[in-house]
């Protein structure tokens, strides 16, 4: 059996420009692998059939520059050159005229033009930098290459360093839409807040840091913050930032509220596990923010000094159960946000741990981690609240979820257990085009600066368990 596709080039006047048989198959029916086009056929006739419609639309193009707008004469020809357009559907050779300017435009400070120039402002095709960019922010650069190349009838150089370079070259887009950095970011008085509509219900936003290896060095990691904004309606959404690398850390969280519908006087529940870093930008971008301690890393922390505790007991049962008696009584006070009762009963612990200074073989290193949990306590006081109070009335009170949010944000893509490593610059840039993904804003990315971009509706729905 024989298959036989044909295009018809139709003008804007519908009359037909050309006809053209665009690839004949032959095709078995005898087996199951015979049945329906082959990945290969069908990346042929794609191929095909792109060069043949631009070759065609080129050719329209051209035709308003055959002659001259102001006086009407022939314009003259005075040869071409080709250059390669990149397409989601094959590298195309492009024929690219140029032409002399008409003598009644004398004024022109050159010779020629090619009026090519003005239409191809790059040589990739929009579509391919859509999905490069998309694909390379899901999966590592190079799996991206393969699955471009598994389904389309892409470049056969297309290789996993172009495929980063426009990705990068995205992210620079997005970053280009960014408004510049504020130390203060809630504006108004109290009078202008009151004056608002009522507030939707409060936004909650989680954020917690990673570390990814260096480039250069090794053994050496730098830092990662990645955060999850949960609006009382709405979809939730996902950023990132490169702590030293990022100029405008505040700004980029104060654009994702406000893509929220944030107003000055809502609610924003901020929960961070008391990082400095973390802190100070989150700082000043609304007048009614609450911060709050993660309850998550507390008990995570005080986990780890029972661990040790359990071992101060075999040692001696009685002064070790006592130590785990002023832990408990620490973590209940810490619950009901009573800080200095916890304080005061956490100074007893450190008294009384040097009675194991000698007959404890880690003590060293629980005696660490004492003095650094009395330290993280004190630095964030304030950010702790009562956490039963705040729980029972269905406040959020731990990041657990933003755990997960780094998981799958961050630690999926940067692939820790792989030993990738990275600059901090290509790390920040790739989370840009991660969050659009995750927040799926891709695509109006792309239609900001080719309006008349489109891609199939629902294209960008990202499960997480996935990405």
């Amino acid at each position: 059996m024989k298959f036989t596709i044909q295009i018809t080039a139709v003008s804007d006047d519908n009359e037909i420009i050309s006809e053209s048989e665009v690839i004949s198959i032959g095709k078995a029916y005898t087996k199951i692998e015979n049945i329906g086009l082959s990945i290969l056929e069908s990346k042929n006739i794609l191929h095909f059939f792109q060069q043949y419609t631009i070759d065609h639309q080129l050719r329209e193009y051209l035709k308003r520059y055959f002659s001259c707008d102001e006086c009407g004469k022939k314009m003259n020809k005075k040869g071409h050159n080709t250059f390669k357009f990149r397409t989601l559907f094959g590298k195309i050779n492009i024929k690219n005229p140029r032409f002399y300017y008409c003598d009644c435009q004398d004024e022109s400070e050159v010779a020629t033009f090619s009026p090519l120039t003005k239409l191809f402002t790059e040589k990739t095709s929009p579509e391919l930098l859509y999905f490069e960019s998309k694909w390379a922010s899901i999966v590592s650069y190079k799996c991206a290459e393969k699955i471009l190349k598994d389904f389309f009838p892409v470049d056969k150089t297309l290789n996993s360093s172009s495929i980063r370079l426009n990705t990068l070259k995205v992210a620079e887009q997005c970053e280009e839409k960014l408004g510049e950095e504020k130390i203060f970011f809630a504006s108004g008085c109290q009078l202008d807040w009151d004056a608002l509509p009522e507030a939707n219900d409060p936004i909650t936003v989680g954020i917690d840091g990673a570390y990814v290896k260096k480039w250069k060095y090794r053994k050496k990691n730098f830092e990662i913050i990645a955060g999850k904004s949960i609006p009382g309606k709405g979809p939730a959404k996902y950023f990132g930032l490169t702590v030293r690398y990022d100029q405008k850390p505040k700004r980029r969280i104060y654009d994702v509220l406000k893509s929220q519908n944030m107003q000055q006087n809502q609610e924003i529940v901020f929960l961070s596990d008391g990082e400095e870093a973390l802190w100070n930008i989150q700082e000043f971008i609304n007048p009614n923010s609450i911060f709050v301690l993660d309850w998550f890393h507390i008990t995570m922390r005080i986990t780890v000094l029972n661990q040790f505790i359990k071992g101060m007991i075999h040692v001696d049962e009685k002064a070790g159960m006592e130590l785990k008696e002023l832990l408990t009584s620490t973590k209940w006070s810490l619950w009901h946000g009573k800080i200095h009762k916890a304080l005061d009963r956490f100074e007893t612990i450190i008294d009384y741990m040097y009675y194991f200074e000698k007959s404890y073989k880690n003590f060293k290193k629980f005696e660490k981690l004492v003095l650094e949990f009395d330290t993280y306590i004190r630095n964030n006081h304030r950010m702790i609240p009562n956490y039963c109070k705040a729980y029972n009335a269905g406040y959020p009170i731990s990041t657990a979820f933003v755990e997960s949010t780094v998981n799958n944000f961050i630690a999926k893509r940067f692939a820790k257990k792989q030993q990738m490593q990275w600059s901090e610059k290509g790390v920040h840039l790739l989370i840009q085009v991660r969050a659009k993904v995750f927040n799926h804003e891709l695509t109006k990315i792309f239609k900001d600066k080719y309006p008349e971009f489109l891609i199939e509706s629902g294209e960008e729905v990202m499960d997480e368990k996935v990405a």
